[in-house]
Formats: structure tokens, C-alpha cells, sequence
């Protein structure tokens, strides 16, 4: 019967093997990191920048995580022993160009090369987000990237509300909420951050409660003002990715054109009698809300909530969209709406998408962001003045 060493040296024969050097130099040259130890070495130290996938569960996880099977990529372990396993069960899987790096972590370590130790989840954590952890796509990478990331909700109304609890819930780091209201018992119909017990109470302090109360992993950040020139810059920039909740046009504007200055994304909902709409208008990916709508329509052509009514749970269907769009932009993953509208029509139950293109006449934009001026903005919503070429 042959022993491991026979099948190790066999195996090694139908791989290619190299050193930590070449390794290093791959790696420098954009090659993928692949660790292939278990979690708990991992949890020891790692080097930066790899993707790591337990060797039990490489061929199950692997092209969720790695879909690129031409990418050049540098598996390693702890000494080299698992992964020349890993190189030859790549290869099978159809993946080109792997390598199993000899010596592994251990040998990198001792030599100096630059390692870390990562940030591991507690126990509660790990129970808490177990279901996000057994997505190859999400894992305890993914998870730490949500624990990290900071998204603000522009309203804890009918939207804000479905977004900010499942951001709460999937364990975004820092939620801020903008808004200068109080609690009201007509918001109770669809606003299920607020309760009968908080009538009277400002908007942002019962949304804290109910977050924290869910998550007390989250830090949740009040903002209890008015969102207008003088301070939409200092709010939003803390900030990586903006959940627009808003129901009036001047205040998406002035969120557009800040948002335009910074580079910071904005997940957009809004939401009309049984139809709602999502998409997202990143600053130097795509269009963004100038874009798909240059000028405000007559105020009668656009009645608010207030004024037209809402289905009390449509806000629920759009603001968990929200939702989805804002973590996948946080995770990497995914086709997000970058340039398409989501209709949902609750009557028909339906979605449809639509296409958004630049408007070439529109000036508020990424290569234009020096010289974008943020001002209050009235009647049709004119575009942010520009200053004058340098």
C-alpha cells in the first residue's frame, strides 16, 4: 500500500511547485494568494491580501470565490503538503495556471516576508452570522467587511426603516440616520423602525433603539437636522455608501451633486401609491441621479406620500432592495444597478428594468468634481453651479 509520502511525491510530479521568492514575486506581479489551511492556523496570521479557503472545502467553495480559471494563482499551507493537493484538485477543476508554493506560510513567516494577524469574529459573532458564513461569496472575509463599513440612511421613514434593520441585522459596522422629525402615529402604517410607545420621540433616537436593541454589534450614528448646503458634505463623507430615503427633490439633488463631489455611491428608492423604483448612481462607475432626471417634474405631476398615498408595506419591497444593493457594493459581489432602474409595480407584481445612460449636457460629474459648488437648491432643481475651470 502506498503511504503519504508516496502519493505527495506522485502528486508533486503533475503540479508545478515553487519556492517562497517566487512565490512573492507572483504575488507582486498580481498573482492570487490561495491559503488552504483551516481556520484556526489562518486565524494565526495570514499574508495580506489572500483568499482563504479551508482545504475541505476548496472544490464546493473555489469558483464562487475565484471565477477566473485562467488567473494565475499561488496556493499555499502551512509547509506545502496540502496544498500540491490543492494545485492537483485546481487543475481537475479546470483552473490553468496554479502553482503550490513549497515551504508555505510557515517558511514565508520565518523568512521575514511581510504577514498578519487578521480579525477574527467571536464566538457570538460566529453564531450570530453563522448563515452569512457558509456563503463561499460572503464567509468570515465578507463578514469583516460588513463589521467594517459605514452606510448612511438618509431617512428612518417608510424606506429607511427595512433598510436600516437589515443592515443592522447583517452587521454593518456604523449606521448613520439623517433625519429631523419626530414620530408620528400616521408613520406606524409602514415606518417598523418606531413603535406606539415612542410617539412624540425624534426619529433618530427611537431608530437607535430599535437598532441597537437588534444588533449591539452596530454603532449607530444620529443625525438630527435638516440635510441642506451648509452640512451635507461634513455628514456624508464619513461615510462609504449613502441609502437615499428621501421624498423631496431638492434634497436628492443637493444628495446627488455632494455625493458627485465625494465619490461616495448612493443606493436611490423611492416609492409612489403601489409602485416603488431602486437603483444605484455610483460617481465614477455609472450615471447618476441628474442623469435620470435632469430637471423635477410640476410638483402636481409628482405628489408626495403625504399628499397620494402608499400601500403600507411597499416601502418594505423597496427599502429591503435598498438593502441587498448597499451590501453588495460593501461585499464586491454581485451585479449591482449601476445604470438600470428596478420598477416594482405591487398591483401587477411585477418588476421591470430599464437602462440609464449619461446625459451628456449634464455637468455634475466625477471629472468635473473640483469645480462642483454645493448650494440649496429651489423650483425645478437647477444644477449645482460650477466654478470656473482653473
Amino acid at each position: 500500500m502506498p503511504t503519504i509520502r508516496d502519493i505527495l511525491k506522485e502528486t508533486k510530479t503533475r503540479i508545478r511547485e515553487v519556492d517562497t521568492a517566487a512565490g512573492s514575486d507572483m504575488r507582486n506581479n498580481g498573482a492570487i494568494m490561495l491559503d488552504v489551511r483551516e481556520t484556526d492556523e489562518h486565524e494565526q496570521g495570514e499574508i495580506p491580501g489572500a483568499i482563504h479557503i479551508p482545504r475541505g472545502m476548496l472544490e464546493v467553495s473555489v469558483e464562487a470565490r475565484i471565477s477566473d480559471k485562467d488567473a494565475q494563482i499561488v496556493a499555499f499551507c502551512a509547509g506545502g503538503v496540502r496544498s500540491a493537493f490543492a494545485a492537483e484538485s485546481l487543475k481537475h477543476l479546470g483552473y490553468t495556471d496554479v502553482v503550490s508554493m513549497d515551504g508555505g506560510f510557515n517558511k514565508w513567516k520565518d523568512e521575514g516576508r511581510d504577514w498578519a494577524v487578521p480579525a477574527s469574529l467571536s464566538p457570538e459573532q460566529r453564531n450570530r452570522y453563522h448563515r452569512h458564513l457558509l456563503l463561499p461569496e460572503v464567509g468570515e472575509e465578507g463578514q469583516q467587511k460588513l463589521l467594517n463599513a459605514k452606510v448612511l440612511c438618509l431617512g428612518a421613514g417608510g424606506l429607511g426603516s427595512p433598510a436600516a434593520l437589515y443592515l443592522a441585522a447583517a452587521g454593518v459596522g456604523t449606521i448613520g440616520i439623517v433625519d429631523m422629525d419626530v414620530v408620528d402615529a400616521s408613520n406606524l402604517q409602514r415606518q417598523i423602525l418606531h413603535n406606539l410607545d415612542r410617539l412624540g420621540e425624534r426619529k433618530v433616537d427611537s431608530a437607535k433603539k430599535t437598532l441597537t436593541a437588534l444588533n449591539p454589534d452596530v454603532n449607530v450614528v444620529s443625525h438630527d437636522l435638516h440635510l441642506e448646503a451648509s452640512n451635507v458634505l461634513d455628514v456624508i463623507k464619513e461615510y462609504d455608501i449613502v441609502v437615499d430615503g428621501a421624498d423631496n427633490f431638492p434634497v436628492r439633488y443637493l444628495l446627488n451633486d455632494a455625493s458627485v463631489k465625494l465619490g461616495i455611491p448612493v443606493v436611490h428608492g423611492s416609492i409612489f401609491r403601489f409602485e416603488g423604483m431602486v437603483s444605484v448612481f455610483h460617481p465614477m462607475e455609472g450615471p447618476t441621479y441628474r442623469d435620470m432626471v435632469p430637471e423635477a417634474p410640476p410638483a402636481e405631476l409628482a405628489p408626495s406620500c403625504a399628499e397620494a398615498g402608499v400601500l403600507g408595506a411597499l416601502p418594505g419591497v423597496v427599502g429591503t432592495l435598498q438593502a441587498i444593493e448597499a451590501l453588495k457594493l460593501i461585499l464586491g459581489y454581485g451585479d449591482t444597478l449601476i445604470g438600470r432602474i428596478l420598477a416594482f409595480d405591487a398591483t401587477e407584481m411585477t418588476f421591470q428594468e430599464y437602462k440609464i445612460h449619461p446625459d451628456a449636457s449634464n455637468q455634475i460629474t466625477w471629472a468635473n468634481r473640483d469645480r462642483i459648488q454645493i448650494a440649496d437648491l429651489e423650483g425645478p432643481c437647477a444644477p449645482a453651479p460650477l466654478a470656473p475651470p482653473q
